[in-house]
């Protein structure tokens, strides 16, 4: 059995997630470090750029301008994870989601960097 393409699972994945964000926004809320002020403007902005990064991921003539905004999204992304480490402190499952959670930016970094350099 043949694998998808990195770009049509990431675009599933961005666009899955972007759209939770903007059905759930409340969901993602406790994500978003309090430094950067008003978090469900936040996950509404970043559920409106996973689904548009994933609009260009799924049409051939600009998936690699997706691929290099899947990229920028997901590294944006990592000060989200590390803030989970800081609220999930006391909470084993918490913690466990958070130790997965962060090595898997960079599997997808590094696909949506191939998608981005045509590969």
């Amino acid at each position: 059995m043949r694998l998808p393409a990195p770009a049509t699972w990431l675009a599933a994945a961005l666009g899955g997630s972007g759209v939770l964000h903007l059905v759930r926004p409340r969901t993602f809320e406790w994500l978003v470090p309090p430094e950067l002020g008003d978090a469900r403007t936040w996950v509404l902005g970043s559920g409106v750029a996973e689904v548009a990064t994933a609009a260009l991921l799924s049409a051939p003539p600009t998936r690699r301008a997706g691929g290099w905004a899947a990229a920028g999204l997901l590294t944006s992304f990592v000060p989200a994870h590390l803030h989970q480490f800081r609220v999930a402190r006391g909470n084993p499952v918490a913690t466990a989601v958070a130790v997965l959670r962060l090595p898997m930016q960079a599997p997808m970094i590094a696909a949506a960097l191939r998608v981005a350099r045509g590969r």
